[in-house]
């Protein structure tokens, strides 16, 4: 029976087709060899397809989505070559940590940069290009063929005399350039031990480098890198409302150096670069404190730049709730008022050890500037300090931070000091007062003629007064 079958079988696949006249089986076998051939050349074309859209892919580099924009400035290469006269090759990537050479005006301002690896991308004169980052602000572009050298800060001055190639080892008078084999031997291959953060961004390594200096990598998502000064103590978020236990080891001497500190940061932001920089973000989280409680002012995530020629820029509002300007809130437009409104909520916020929005408290406390102006003006100003404060400060010392802080909220942000002027009520002795009084007399109404009459040592109804303007 079986080999009937077979028979039978072979009898059909050896039947003439009209094709050709050709033998079934013969058709079928051409069938088979041609799919097959096809199946092949339709996996080459999908490999193809593939592998070029990943070299697309690889010559693009990875931005985050930010809501900040980055302005590329281009050197000028006629002025760069009139100061610098040698050649060299850079061997591998090199990474830039770059803080400003001018003296600095006001000490105690952090001061980074965003290191990159050079993108395959081609300038217009055929060289690779490397593009540095300053404090996610500016993007430098220029080619890696030759070394130069320069200082300055700021996009008028400074950036049209930078460095052209990446040495191995350079001590430039603006920077210093570190290759990825010394970030990676100063973190023990990135270790996992190593690591001290983590955020949306990346993950932040500490390192300490061959002539002992301790410094913070960011190894950032998209292959790019940060080098940081390290701080090692931690941020004021963490000392102002962490668990230090009953008794709070920031005195009221620290925490007004801690003051200090931060204003004379901000006024270098603000007055002693051109353009000048808007922090976008003053808030305790972002204030690093070292061992002798020395202030850094650091997360440039948001900066933005400010010309000369412009009184505000307008914006897509960013910042931490409880910390952002009224006006800037409402209308997007942005100026160094704003960094000033932040600094006042920062202020009230050492003073008391209280967060500028707190929800777990009564009604009338869960905002810090709206119940710290009503304890001022029913003559309370005792009652507005951190109770983890051991030693209370004298009656002046606090009213004086007091009228700093409400000068600095002001809902008119033209009334809002500068920061230079904020650093000269914070350490004249009695330069407030002295004003307030001058103020008062300029207005000619009630309130300032309660002013002329103050004491020094009774004056909760000229700060009251202050705090419902």
């Amino acid at each position: 029976m079986s080999d009937n079958k077979a028979g039978h079988m072979n009898d059909q696949l050896s039947k003439p087709t009209s094709i050709f006249g050709l033998k079934l089986w013969v058709v079928l076998g051409v069938c088979v060899g041609a799919s097959f051939v096809l199946l092949l050349f339709l996996i080459s074309l999908c490999w193809l397809a593939s592998k070029r859209s990943k070299a697309k892919a690889s010559h693009q580099p990875t931005i985050p989505l930010v809501s900040k924009e980055i302005q590329e400035i281009r050197v000028d290469h006629s002025r760069t070559q009139k100061h610098h006269h040698h050649e060299t090759k850079p061997s591998r990537t090199q990474i830039l940590a770059v803080p400003f050479s001018e003296p600095d005006p006001v000490p105690g301002i952090e001061r980074q940069a965003l290191l990159l690896p050079p993108p395959e991308e081609e300038s217009p004169v055929g060289y690779q290009r490397i593009l540095i980052e300053i404090g996610k602000g500016h993007r430098i572009s220029y080619p890696e063929r030759i070394c130069r050298s320069s200082s300055g800060s700021g996009e008028g001055r400074g950036f049209d005399q930078v460095a052209m190639v990446v040495p191995e080892v350079s001590h430039l008078g603006w920077g210093h350039w570190y290759t990825l084999r010394e970030l990676e031997a100063s973190t023990n291959g990135f270790a996992d031990e190593n690591v001290i953060g983590q955020g949306g961004y990346g993950i932040v390594y500490h390192g300490v480098l061959e002539d002992n200096n301790h410094i913070a990598v960011k190894n950032l998502l998209n292959n790019r890198m940060l080098v940081y000064e390290y701080v090692n103590n931690g941020n004021l978020e963490q000392w102002l409302h962490g668990d230090v236990g009953p008794c709070s080891p920031l005195t009221w001497e620290i925490r007004m150096n801690i003051i200090r500190g931060t204003a004379k940061g901000l006024t270098y932001l603000h007055e002693g670069l051109e353009p000048k920089v808007v922090h976008r973000d003053i808030k305790s989280s972002n204030i690093l404190v070292d061992k002798q409680w020395n202030p850094k002012v650091s997360d440039f995530g948001l900066a933005k730049l400010l010309g000369s020629e412009s009184s505000y820029i307008t914006t897509r509002v960013m910042g931490t709730f409880g910390y952002v300007a009224p006006e800037y809130a409402s209308t997007g437009m942005l100026n160094e008022r704003s960094d000033v409104y932040s600094f006042g909520i920062l202020i009230m916020e050492i003073i008391s050890g209280r967060n500028p929005v707190d929800y777990s408290r009564p009604p009338d406390e869960v905002n810090l500037v709206e119940w710290l102006k009503s304890m001022v003006a029913n003559r309370n100003a005792e009652g507005v300090l951190d109770p983890k404060l051991v030693e209370k400060p004298t009656s002046r010392a606090l009213k004086r931070a007091l009228l700093v802080a409400l000068r600095c909220v002001d809902p008119n942000a033209q009334k809002r000091p500068k920061m230079g002027h904020v650093i000269h009520m914070l350490e004249a002795e009695d330069a407030p007062f002295k004003e307030d009084r001058k103020v008062g007399r300029d207005r000619g109404d009630s309130g300032g003629n309660a002013s002329d009459g103050l004491k020094e040592n009774d004056c909760e109804h000229r700060i009251g007064a202050g705090a419902c303007q």
